[in-house]
């Protein structure tokens, strides 16, 4: 059959399984005498314990699908049988990967009519995910741009400055404070032009101004506390009537409002936007450094909302201050983040039981590591105790055999291409090369620090209508971005990678993002070790034995002639990927 013929049919039940996934994800988580007793010989030394995580070459694959953008074969063999408590105490000391001063060095090297858009930001991150060393903290700036949202889709897309100096945040306390995130986000000229509290000032009774309300509402709905009150498993709290409470009210953003006013742009005159700032603009440090409080705007009005009333004329930078410490002490947060950043790295449907223990690393600010090695500074909000929490959990850690059937996660469509691209070897990627990587929302509905609003790509309490998911109220909230049209777009958009296919704007066919097929074509004459080698590294031996028999009976189509060169081998290869990478047992991450 040729191999034209082949892969159309190959991708016609490659659908068919993605299809399938969209109605059956997930569901288908001493005595003695008077005469002392000569000495005891001394015990023998223990042999070194080994954690689930790095046990065995499935677990290690596991655990890296879930911590780092993907497994690569020398990862594999270098952890397995090794203790994860070194790994993660390895990656919390490594410097972070920083963006701004990089985005000014190439915006200095830029012709004068030349711009540089935000997306810039996106290729850096994208190529130090894929090949960069710094994963686990990576990986969590990721989790956490999908919580506290500031998005290029817009108007800030011309001030890659300005989300670059957004994510650095992310990154320099991915493995710091909670609170510390939220002063530091609250002060960065992205958010605040995001949010629109940029230059929001004090109300006025005559002209009937008042402050801008949006920032106050998406810090406690979105940032920190949720609507509903919840207990530190993450279940609501009732009232004596059996309903839900409210964490706050309108009078509570009213107050929450007057907060967040006088906020400016450092070394301006607060009337200053980002006007000459723009991409084309080569060094602009006002739309990087930490916001100026200009008192002159800040209301001086006495602010009430939640627990706490700030006095009439407080100044501006104290109020802020009173604002941020009262939200973060609310007794949600600890649940209401962790039940996130399970999400994101876990499973989209936690168990009580699991997000309590994770909140109460959060509120401890320690975790113990299996080597008995505490982790975390002790400080309530601490995110290096609250991520370890997360991803060494017994939960997290158990074989997917035996979880059930409500644990689990659709892997994100961005972080499907990023482990394609690691997996296989990349390690000069130039992302910015790429057409296809301008903007990755048009084929699959999700494109890094790109979310089209505030509530990111998709919602944490998102409950699919019209599937079995939904029908057993569990929250999958990739689900929100997946349909028949983006299901066939993530299908033609890997492929076009897999398939070496993709258009470079340098015309280089060695440029942009590429594959190393060298260990795979190397199995190609045996389609079941290739199958089985590419279900350790992309699912951690998670494909069905039907998958895999279907995949080996297919590649038997494709004939390879054993004294040939090796393109019948590259052919088969790619379709063994590209079949991997369209399957369930791929799709959702057990």
């Amino acid at each position: 059959m040729p191999v034209s013929q082949l892969f159309t049919r190959i991708q016609s039940r490659g659908l068919m399984l993605a299809v399938t996934l969209l109605s059956s994800i997930i569901l288908t988580a001493c005595g003695g005498g008077s005469t002392p007793a000569p000495p005891a010989p001394p015990p023998p030394p223990q042999p070194q314990q080994v954690s689930p995580a790095f046990k065995s070459e499935t677990s290690t694959a596991q655990f890296l699908s879930r911590a780092t953008f993907g497994a690569t074969k020398t990862q594999i063999d270098g952890l397995n049988d090794t203790e994860v408590s070194d790994w993660f105490i390895g990656e919390f000391n490594k410097q972070p990967t920083l963006y701004r001063e990089r985005i000014t060095g190439i915006l200095a090297g830029l012709p004068q009519d030349e711009n540089l858009s935000a997306n810039s930001v996106t290729n850096l991150f994208l190529d130090e995910a894929i090949a960069g060393n710094d994963q686990l903290r990576q990986r969590m700036v990721l989790a956490l741009s999908e919580i506290l949202v500031t998005s290029s889709d817009g108007t800030l897309n011309s001030y890659p400055q300005t989300m670059a100096y957004y994510v650095d945040i992310l990154s320099e306390n991915a493995f710091g404070n909670y609170r510390d995130l939220l002063q530091e986000i609250t002060y960065s000229p992205g958010m605040a032009f995001y949010l629109t509290y940029l230059r929001n000032r004090k109300g006025d009774m005559e002209t009937g101004r008042v402050p801008d309300e949006n920032y106050a509402r998406e810090i406690l709905q979105l940032f920190s506390i949720g609507l509903v009150e919840l207990e530190m498993d993450g279940t609501p709290k009732t009232n004596g009537q059996g309903q839900q409470i409210d964490t706050y009210d309108n009078s509570d953003i009213t107050g929450l409002a007057k907060v967040f006013t006088g906020f400016g742009l450092r070394d301006s005159n607060f009337r200053s936007l980002f006007r000459g700032c723009s991409s084309r603009r080569r060094d602009c440090p006002r739309v990087y450094q930490p916001l100026e409080m200009f008192d002159d705007y800040h209301s001086e009005l006495e602010k009430t909302f939640l627990d706490l009333t700030i006095p009439a004329n407080t100044n501006g930078t104290d109020s802020v201050q009173m604002a941020l410490d009262e939200i973060f002490n609310h007794p949600n947060v600890a649940p209401f983040v962790s039940r996130q950043l399970i999400q994101r790295f876990v499973t989209s449907h936690p168990r009580p039981q699991y997000v309590r223990r994770v909140a109460t690393a959060f509120e401890s600010g320690r975790f113990t590591l299996p080597s008995g090695t505490a982790v975390g500074t002790g400080q309530r909000g601490d995110l290096k105790a609250t991520l370890a929490a997360v991803l060494l959990d017994a939960n997290a850690l158990r074989d997917p055999a035996d979880t059930p059937d409500d644990f689990g996660k659709i892997r994100e469509p961005m972080l499907r291409f990023i482990n394609w691209a690691r997996t296989f070897g990349e390690t000069t990627p130039d992302s910015a090369d790429e057409r296809w990587l301008r903007d990755m929302t048009q084929y699959i509905g999700q494109h890094p620090f790109r979310a089209r609003h505030v509530f990111n790509f998709f919602e944490p309490e998102h409950v699919a209508p019209g599937t079995e998911t939904g029908a057993a109220g569990l929250t999958v909230p990739e689900l929100q971005i997946i349909n028949a049209s983006s299901a066939i777009g993530y299908i033609n958009f890997i492929n076009t990678f897999v398939y070496d296919d993709s258009r470079t704007r340098s015309g280089d066919p060695d440029g942009g993002v590429n594959a190393d097929y060298t260990r795979q074509i190397g199995l190609a004459d045996d389609a079941r070790a290739l199958v089985n080698d590419l279900d350790l590294l992309l699912t951690g031996n998670q494909l069905s034995t039907v998958t895999k028999d279907r995949i080996v009976e297919l590649l038997g189509e494709i004939t390879v002639d054993a004294g040939s060169e090796d393109e019948d081998r590259i052919s088969r290869v790619k379709v063994a990927v590209s079949m991997v990478m369209t399957s369930p047992g791929y799709l959702v991450q057990r």
